[in-house]
């Protein structure tokens, strides 16, 4: 399906030279007498590189990517994939950390997730918003200890690390926001 500049949205995917390409920004500029100038920021699904690419015609029109989430159960790791099990079909499905990239520091066994697939091919996973790890390490928290404003490095089972306030400790159970990385609030102690 074919779509044009004024059908671009944030978040939409299309298909440039084979690959997928989310949008992360656009505009266009027209000027007097001059073939408008449409200017995209986006990001390659596949192996996550961000660019800005320019169009220069009045004919600027762009290919949907024919692309597919399943919501998957995350099984296990055997060193080298990454399997996720289909909640609907019951498909494992097979994923390498080079596609998973970043998104390993929030990934655990038994956790819902979304798998992204381009052309019937699985390239990466959609994580909730929010995730919960319990914490593994952490500094001791003494009275009086605030001259840092209060918070303090905790790694988590996973191997993330964040910033938490004092008062969490090894075992907690903590939020974390997979957007930005950051401490949520704490679930349990």
């Amino acid at each position: 399906m074919s779509i044009n500049f004024s059908d671009l949205s944030r978040g939409l995917v299309i298909e440039l030279e084979d690959q997928p390409w989310q949008v992360i920004e656009y505009e266009r500029h027209k000027m007097q007498q001059r073939a408008p100038v449409t200017r995209i920021k986006m990001r390659n699904l596949i192996t996550g590189t961000v660019v800005e690419r320019t169009f220069q015609r009045y004919d600027t029109a762009f290919s949907l990517a024919d692309m597919d989430t399943r919501n998957t159960q995350y099984l296990y790791t055997d060193g080298e994939f990454y399997y996720f099990l289909d909640q609907e079909t019951f498909d494992q499905y097979e994923l390498t950390k080079e596609l998973l990239g970043s998104a390993l520091e929030y990934l655990k066994e038994e956790t819902m997730v979304d798998v992204v697939f381009y052309n019937g091919s699985p390239i990466n996973i959609s994580l909730p918003t929010h995730v919960e790890l319990t914490v593994t390490e952490t500094a001791p928290s003494f009275r009086g200890d605030t001259a840092q404003g209060g918070n303090k490095p905790a790694t988590l089972e996973t191997g993330l690390r964040v910033t938490v306030p004092m008062f969490i400790t090894p075992g907690t159970k903590v939020r974390v926001d997979t957007r930005t990385g950051a401490y949520t609030e704490r679930v349990s102690s």
